[in-house]
């Protein structure tokens, strides 16, 4: 797992500070099964045109993870690399989906 953006880093930072237990099995969750099949409600690729963005020029799918009633980790899973870079780690519910 690695950060896509300083904003990312900084947000992981303040979920392990609000809800440490549940941030890390996110990461736990990240780490040995990041694209579930079938997702769950809390763990699954988003939808729409979230369902994928892009990173390093490559266009990746989106997933989602929940971490508590409002706040996220979204991250790009790069299959070829084994990696999942974390787009988005927040408190707070995304306004994106809303």
């Amino acid at each position: 797992m690695k950060f896509a953006t300083g904003d990312a880093a900084k947000g992981w930072e303040e979920l392990c500070r609000v809800a440490a237990a549940n941030t890390r099995a996110a990461y736990q969750a990240l780490e040995t099964n990041p694209c579930p099949h079938p997702g769950t409600a809390r763990h699954h690729q988003l939808k729409g045109k979230l369902s994928t963005d892009t990173h390093g020029g490559k266009l990746l799918p989106q997933w989602q993870y929940e971490v508590t009633g409002g706040g996220r980790i979204w991250y790009l899973v790069d299959h070829d690399t084994r990696t999942c870079w974390l787009k988005l780690a927040s408190t707070g519910h995304p306004k994106a989906t809303e």
